[in-house]
């Protein structure tokens, strides 16, 4: 019996150790255990005969190193025995076309899914556009060993290579945008964003606003054209073209004042391509944040001197642990109410240096304190000139809750700055005139800023009103009287003539104005048929019917817009939503909701909420601007287009050579 149990223990090659529990590892169906000397055992690969540790006396190895075998791809035979995009036979249950054991037990191993050469090229291509990186990271030593080690079947990419994946996943993903953009059911607004350089080129940034069938607004940046600043009717004609909108452009908002000689050389442009938009007087206004940034920098600078003086005099205090705390206990000394804390201003964000400004003004009696009680601080300002921190304070602040509504509303239509820029412009006005000198020529300029804005973009503004069923055509007669006075009727005439000129084009249009109309009740003029297999007429089957009574009725019957208006006003409330009003009402209002949702999608703005406050306009950073202007359209466009979701419309990365 003793040389039998000898002879057993020399046993080999076995599949699994006598007297030992069964193997639960999966690993065991690709190897088999050999005992090659007494107390030693190793695992062999059943593919390529490999040998690997298991067993020395009574230390075991464990399996995890096997498995990297088997699932890792390393196993030379494995790889000569599968097809490039086929599963390692180390996988989950199911996956190999087999039936599957009829037991499985746990194990610690993830299963592992195809290795695809180009899907990792294309999540390459996809991280670099979501995260700004370099395109020539894929060169970089570090990147290039990372992935060796991570994953060493995959072959490197060099720089044209991923230049050429980032393009296909743009070309990729704007076949989803544009189906997206098609299925709309009204028209588009654009807005211009002027970015500048160090080159003598600027980039445009051109992006769509629109509205689709429940009333939720979108938008997507569509093109980004290198144009030297004159040409800027070229950049939007290659955006309508590019995009199949010349049929559907509403308005256009840039982010600075045009000049006359521009504005007159665009508008007949834009006239032509939209002939039925009030003859391109709805097509061009300025953006509201560029203008209330540009009255904001003017305050700031008519106060430059003791705008410095107070950052002086915070930065000592907040420069310093000692002086800080010094601060801090005369603060409680003094019993100052303010629950406002110092803080230092970023001069590239005016909101951060009006902040500061208020902080200062609320403590200024503590300042005056730490003036007598310390000897090293040398920079307090006067009485006089906590008087005009005072006053710059009082004018940005109505200019300062404007521009934060921008950032704080997801889609802020031209109804809510209607009022804000009405409120500004009246106490301009006043302010004007008022004897002490300082106010006087503070306000000017700021008034000169928000007269060009009212007069560029009242009517846009007006019309957005008249769309609230809560205002109409009174709160424009109301405030139309405040500010231009005796003229007020003219001007209330060209917006009630403009607004029913408007609705008379959208009458006259064709219906089927897009493919969603169909999907809102309008089949054009089909015969339909009845549950009871008779046929009934579409509305469009009775549009000679219409006209009849109309004609019968004489001037009895009164248009949708007409109706609208001679309606009682609705109650003014808080959280009014105008857009969800007119979804509920657009079977009351056929055209006229159509005519509402155009008018209420035109942008006010064109920048996004973080970039509300900046004092100087963007400017494209050296690398992107060694790029192909065909790269940085496609790098950028499409990182605003991934986070709204990949559209999807295909898996395979198409190749684009650069």
């Amino acid at each position: 019996m003793a040389t039998l149990e000898e002879n057993n223990d020399v046993k080999t090659p076995e599949t699994q150790p006598n007297k030992r529990r069964k193997k639960k590892s999966i690993v065991w169906e690709h190897f088999t255990i050999e005992t090659v000397s007494p107390g030693c055992r190793r695992a062999c690969c059943k593919q390529c005969k490999q040998s690997f540790a298991y067993s020395t006396g009574s230390k075991v190895a464990g399996t995890s190193h096997l498995k990297r075998h088997i699932a890792k791809g390393t196993c030379p035979a494995l790889l000569r025995n599968q097809d490039k995009n086929q599963i390692t036979p180390y996988s989950a249950p199911g996956r190999m076309g087999s039936d599957p054991p009829k037991r499985r037990y746990r194990t610690s191993a993830v299963p592992l899914i195809s290795f695809d050469q180009d899907q990792c090229r294309h999540e390459i291509a996809k991280m670099i556009i979501m995260h700004d990186y370099p395109l020539h990271m894929v060169e970089h030593p570090g990147f290039v060993t990372f992935v060796q080690n991570l994953q060493p079947r995959f072959d490197l990419v060099s720089f044209n290579a991923v230049q050429g994946d980032c393009v296909a996943t743009y070309l990729c993903e704007k076949q989803g945008v544009m189906k997206f953009i098609e299925g709309m059911p009204g028209r588009v607004c654009l807005t211009v964003d002027i970015w500048t350089s160090s080159q003598s080129l600027g980039y445009l940034f051109l992006t769509g606003h629109f509205m689709d069938s429940d009333w939720k607004m979108h938008r997507r940046l569509l093109n980004i054209v290198m144009e030297p600043f004159s040409a800027l009717s070229h950049a939007v004609a290659t955006c309508l073209a590019d995009w199949n909108l010349e049929s559907k452009l509403f308005s256009v908002t840039f982010n600075q004042p045009l000049t006359e000689a521009a504005r007159e050389n665009l508008k007949p442009f834009l006239a032509i391509k939209n002939p039925h938009i009030l003859n391109g007087q709805l097509l061009i206004s300025n953006c509201v944040a560029r203008t209330l940034t540009a009255v904001a920098k003017d305050v700031l600078g008519a106060g430059e001197g003791i705008v410095k003086k107070i950052r002086n005099s915070v930065k000592y205090v907040k420069t310093s642990d000692s002086h800080e705390e010094k601060f801090i206990d005369l603060k409680q000394q003094l019993q100052v109410p303010s629950e406002r804390s110092l803080s230092l201003d970023d001069q590239t964000q005016w909101n951060t240096t009006y902040e500061m400004l208020v902080a200062a003004s609320e403590l200024k009696e503590v300042f005056s304190c730490l003036d007598t009680s310390d000897p090293d601080y040398k920079q307090a300002p006067t009485l006089e000139e906590w008087k005009q921190v005072e006053t710059l304070c009082t004018y940005l602040k109505p200019v300062y809750e404007a521009a934060s509504i921008l950032t704080t509303t997801t889609s802020p239509t031209a109804v809510i700055f209607f009022h804000e820029v009405w409120k500004i412009q009246a106490d301009l006005a006043r302010a004007v005139t008022s004897e002490d000198p300082f106010i006087s020529d503070l306000t000017k300029p700021m008034l000169e800023k928000i007269d060009k804005y009212w007069k560029d973009c009242s009517l846009v503004l007006a019309m957005a009103v008249v769309m609230d069923p809560r205002f109409k055509m009174k709160l424009v007669e109301f405030s139309f009287t405040k500010v231009f006075g005796e003229d007020a009727p003219n001007y209330v005439k060209i917006v009630d003539e403009g607004i029913h000129e408007l609705f008379l084009e959208y009458v006259s249009l064709p219906l089927p104005l897009t493919p969603t109309y169909a999907e809102e009740g309008h089949n054009g003029n089909k015969m339909e048929e009845s549950p009871q297999g008779g046929h009934l007429l579409t509305d469009h089957g009775l549009t000679d019917f219409d006209m009849y009574i109309m004609e019968t009725s004489g001037q009895q019957m009164k248009s949708e817009l007409d109706q609208y208006l001679d309606e009682t006003l609705l109650p003014r409330v808080q959280e009014f939503d105008v857009l969800g009003w007119w979804k509920l009402n657009k079977l009351k209002y056929p055209t006229l909701s159509k005519m509402a949702r155009d008018i209420l999608s035109i942008p006010v703005s064109t920048v996004l909420p973080d970039s509300v406050f900046d004092t100087a306009p963007k400017e494209m950073d050296r690398y992107r601007c060694s790029l192909r202007p065909d790269t940085v359209e496609a790098l950028l466009c499409t990182k605003d287009w991934l986070q709204y979701g990949s559209s999807q419309i295909s898996n395979a990365l198409v190749k684009v050579e650069m």
